[in-house]
């Protein structure tokens, strides 16, 4: 027998509710095990490569687990605000810098992924900056942080934190928070993204390093 157009095979949605809180269940328990068997505190393996898009003066490529993206020089606003304190305004007077950018599989993080595969597209273009951007987001869970999330444990988080940031002029481009967070939480989740932020940074310098040639 024959099914007609409309016919699905779709969990009901009590079965979805079902999931979902127990999802939430074992995300807010002290000790879970993460999805893909990263630590709370692991980020997850970059790979990073410039020069990707050939109609493009200035491009970059990235891959964070299963989220992809491609940036050939609007995300949103935030993407705006992260990358303008980076350039240097004066070395480009009267010059408009356009950026697109392109997630071809999301699998969480996707902002801050987007937001430092941006950075390497305008470096490879030859944007004067006055450092690369690097960006990681942070989510809460009861008393559990987690970095760099995937997109399941976005969607059950109790509070998310994300920091663009340039290491060596140690300063903060962009900083956005959702959630209550106590002092004690907020200093840890920050020492923690600033930290990954740095080593984020040395990747990035040493993919361009590499493309150079």
């Amino acid at each position: 027998m024959a099914t007609g157009p409309t016919s699905s095979y779709s969990p009901s949605q009590s079965m979805e509710r079902r999931q979902k809180q127990q999802r939430n269940q074992t995300f807010h328990e002290i000790d879970w095990t993460r999805l893909d068997g990263r630590h709370f505190h692991q980020c997850r393996p970059a790979f990073l490569k410039t020069g990707v898009g050939n109609a493009a003066s200035g491009s970059a490529y990235a891959e964070f687990g299963s989220t992809k993206g491609f940036e050939s020089k609007q995300y949103s606003s935030i993407l705006h605000k992260a990358l303008e304190g980076a350039i240097i305004l004066e070395s480009f007077p009267k010059t408009t810098v356009d950026v697109f950018a392109l997630v071809l599989e999301s699998g969480g993080s996707d902002l801050p992924i987007i937001i430092s595969c941006a950075s390497l597209a305008l470096a490879d273009a030859g944007i004067m900056m006055y450092d690369v951007v690097s960006s990681v987001s942070l989510s809460c869970f009861g008393k559990n942080l987690v970095i760099d999330p995937s997109s399941e444990e976005e969607a059950c988080q109790d509070g998310s934190l994300m920091v663009t940031y340039m290491p060596s002029r140690n300063e903060i481009t962009q900083f956005t928070l959702t959630g209550e967070w106590s002092t004690a939480k907020m200093n840890e989740a920050m020492e923690l993204c600033l930290d990954a932020c740095s080593k984020l940074a040395e990747i990035m310098r040493s993919c361009l390093k590499d493309n150079a040639f």
